[in-house]
């Protein structure tokens, strides 16, 4: 529980790039929460679920694409209004599927140089400098 007795909620983000080394971001659809701004996406962990487990299921659930969580990439915390939220962020190779949306309106595979034309949701905008500052893969 925080402060004012709500509970963390953890949720999982998949940072997760194609074979150009491009990374998956989409935007919230209208009337989800953060709704119009640009995420990694994921979701919500659920019980006795690993972070890595969550992002195979969720990106399978609402995108239709099958992914492999590589590597534990960095973590962020952040008090929204309505919730507080505890981001924890794993790189992921793209293994195939073909993207359908559910919880977004669009999806882009974006260069890394090219993130900050896109408006993030605060909780992911530590990852957006995180990856700014990695420069592009080699």
């Amino acid at each position: 529980m925080n402060r004012k007795g709500r509970t963390m909620i953890e949720v999982a983000a998949a940072i997760i790039a194609n074979e150009r080394g491009r990374l998956l971001i989409a935007r919230r659809k209208r009337g989800k929460a953060q709704e119009g701004l640009w995420e990694f996406p994921g979701g919500k962990i659920e019980l006795g679920e690993t972070a890595a487990d969550c992002l195979r299921r969720e990106l399978l659930e609402e995108m239709n694409i099958r992914i492999d969580p590589v590597a534990y990439f960095a973590e962020n915390e952040h008090r929204y209004v309505d919730a507080h939220i505890r981001l924890i962020a794993y790189t992921a190779r793209y293994l195939g599927g073909t993207v359908t949306l559910s919880d977004h309106d669009d999806y882009r595979w974006a260069e890394r140089s090219e993130l900050r034309e896109y408006a993030f949701a605060p909780a992911d905008l530590k990852f957006v400098d995180m990856l700014q500052q990695q420069g592009e893969p080699r």
